[in-house]
């Protein structure tokens, strides 16, 4: 496989469950074992536009447990004898070679991946964000002789950008250290909030000023945690920013 590989260094390795699961896109050249339409290629690819059963293939880093992925969109692309061009956008964690497997079933004659290069993931966009390794290596010389900051930016990104798709909360200044301490998000520190929020999914917890703080659990939907006065909204389960980055805010009467 080629393609888009997000890679994260020192703090920023505790975000990459949330990239693990973020959505993904690729371009895949599927061969098939037997001969079958354009028509009939189109039609059955598109009956997989929906949330699918998969089991994961004997291969792979995973429990081989029955589970659901969602693909959101397989794009034919084109033809050429038995081998078929297509772009999909799935769910993390979908297997394209169990796809192209079940493609073929459906279609009778069977098939199987034969190249595969990933174009997105998550908010990373191949031609868009992506950088070669040998850019990393020269970029990385040019660095260690001038010490210019600037040079790193050109292939090291804020770990925020990685989070770009994940829903947000904006928390008071206030809270922030708490949160950095591993305190749960209670209603009184949330100052704004994004929709698209589910009771237990991720969410990121974000100063005012756009900075990460931490990842949680959401305890409630964005309607409900609009509505609430009091009560956990997030049970944190990342810290990414250091502890003392904002200062500790005092109850009146402590020293």
């Amino acid at each position: 496989m080629t393609g888009v590989l997000p890679i994260t260094l020192e703090e920023s390795r505790k975000i990459v469950q949330a990239l693990l699961s973020s959505g993904k896109e690729y371009v895949c050249v599927m061969k098939l074992h037997g001969d079958a339409t354009e028509e009939q290629v189109k039609k059955v690819s598109k009956e997989f536009e929906d949330t699918i059963y998969q089991r994961p293939p004997l291969r792979a880093s995973v429990k081989r447990g029955l589970r659901t992925r969602t693909i959101y969109y397989l794009d034919f692309l084109e033809k050429d004898g038995r081998n078929v061009l297509f772009k999909v956008g799935c769910e993390g964690g979908t297997y394209i070679r169990k796809l192209c497997h079940d493609i073929g079933e459906v279609l009778g004659c069977g098939a199987h991946m034969q190249e595969l290069r990933r174009t997105r993931a998550g908010p990373f966009v191949e031609n868009r964000n992506m950088v070669t390794l040998h850019d990393v290596a020269y970029w990385f010389m040019e660095w260690q002789q001038q010490k210019d900051e600037k040079i790193l930016r050109k292939f090291i990104q804020p770990m925020e950008t990685a989070l770009t798709l994940v829903p947000k909360i904006y928390i008071r200044d206030s809270a922030v250290d708490a949160i950095c301490h591993g305190a749960n998000l209670t209603a009184p520190g949330v100052l704004s909030l994004e929709t698209g929020i589910s009771k237990g999914s991720m969410v990121a917890v974000f100063t005012l000023k756009g900075e990460i703080v931490a990842l949680a659990k959401a305890g409630a939907s964005t309607e409900e945690i609009l509505n609430m006065e009091h009560g956990v909204v997030g049970k944190t389960r990342r810290v990414l920013m250091r502890r003392g980055t904002y200062p500790k805010c005092w109850r009146s009467g402590e020293t």
